[in-house]
C-alpha cells in the first residue's frame, strides 16, 4: 500500500455529485458498477479495467466516460500505478445539464469510453481545485460547464442504456428477489425455483442481462445500500449489520473494493 493515498468528498452544492482523487498502486476493484455517471482523468500512470467483455488502458490525460450501472473493475496498469480525478454525477444531475442544452430528453449516453480531449482534462481539473477550496459558487459553475462540455463533445442521444437491455422476466423477478432479501438472501437453487427457472439457466440469463452473477449483484447492492446508510449518519458497524454483511470489516473490505475508499474515509469526506 506504499504511496496509495486516496480522497472521497460530497460536492457542496450538488448532493447528486460526489469527486474521488487518488492514487493507487496495488488495490483492485472488483467488478462492480456504479447508479451514477463515472467521469475521471488521469493524471499519471495507467489504469487497466475491464468494460464490456474487453480489457481498456487509459493513460495520463486521458479522461474515462462510463455509463451509469456499467459493470467495470479497475486496477494499476503499470508498476508505479495511477493517479486520477473521478466525478461521480447522479442521473439527474447529468439529465438536467442535457436538458437546459436542448438534448434529446432522456438519460443521455456516451458512446466513447476512453477519449483525448484536454479541454475537458481542464475543466475535471477546475471543479476538483474549486470543490478542495470550499467555493461554492465557483464549483457549482465549473461542475455545471465541465458537464456541458463532455455532453456536447462525447454524448449521444438518449435510448441507449447499460449493457444488459431489458432482462427476461424470471431474471427481473430474481433481481427484485435480492433487493427485498438483502439481508438473508435465498441459495441459487431456491432464487431459481421462486423465479419458475433452472439455477444454470438463470446464473447465465442473470449475467447475460446485468453483467455480474447473482451472488456478486448482491454484494454490489449491499454496497450501494450502504453508502445510504452512511450518508444517513449511521454508524459503519450498524451499517454493516442492517445491509448482510457479517461485521464491519467485512463491509469495509467490500466497500472499498467498490468505492475506493474505506467507510471511515467515506464518511470523513461526507462532513468535511
Amino acid at each position: 500500500m506504499d504511496g496509495e493515498v486516496a480522497h472521497y468528498r460530497r460536492h457542496p452544492t450538488e448532493p447528486g455529485v460526489d469527486l474521488l482523487s487518488a492514487r493507487y498502486v496495488t488495490h483492485r476493484y472488483s467488478r462492480h458498477a456504479h447508479a451514477t455517471y463515472t467521469i475521471g482523468l488521469i493524471e499519471s500512470g495507467v489504469e487497466e479495467f475491464e468494460h464490456a467483455g474487453s480489457l481498456l488502458r487509459a493513460a495520463r490525460g486521458q479522461v474515462v466516460i462510463l455509463n451509469p450501472e456499467v459493470v467495470h473493475t479497475g486496477h494499476a496498469g503499470v508498476p508505479e500505478g495511477w493517479r486520477y480525478r473521478v466525478l461521480y454525477p447522479a442521473v439527474d444531475v447529468v439529465r438536467e445539464v442535457a436538458d437546459e442544452l436542448g438534448a434529446p430528453r432522456g438519460t443521455p449516453y456516451f458512446p466513447s469510453t476512453i477519449v483525448d480531449d484536454p479541454a475537458a482534462a481542464r475543466l475535471l481539473r477546475t471543479v476538483h481545485a474549486s470543490v478542495a477550496r470550499g467555493d461554492a459558487l465557483a464549483s457549482s459553475s465549473a461542475l455545471r460547464t465541465a458537464l456541458a462540455a463532455i455532453l456536447g463533445r462525447h454524448g449521444a442521444p438518449p435510448g441507449r442504456t447499460g449493457a444488459g437491455g431489458i432482462a427476461p422476466p424470471a431474471v427481473r423477478a430474481a433481481r427484485d428477489l435480492l433487493h427485498e432479501r438483502l439481508t438473508a438472501p435465498p441459495s441459487l437453487e431456491e432464487l431459481a425455483e421462486a423465479v419458475g427457472a433452472g439455477p444454470f439457466a438463470l446464473l447465465r440469463a442473470f449475467r447475460a442481462a446485468y453483467g455480474l452473477p447473482p451472488h456478486a449483484y448482491l454484494t454490489n447492492l449491499r454496497v450501494q445500500r450502504a453508502r445510504e446508510l452512511l450518508d444517513a449518519g449511521l454508524r459503519p458497524a450498524e451499517v454493516a449489520a442492517r445491509t448482510g454483511f457479517t461485521d464491519q470489516p467485512h463491509l469495509t473490505r467490500h466497500f472499498k473494493r467498490v468505492v475506493g475508499v474505506p467507510p471511515g474515509a467515506y464518511l470523513l469526506g461526507r462532513t468535511a
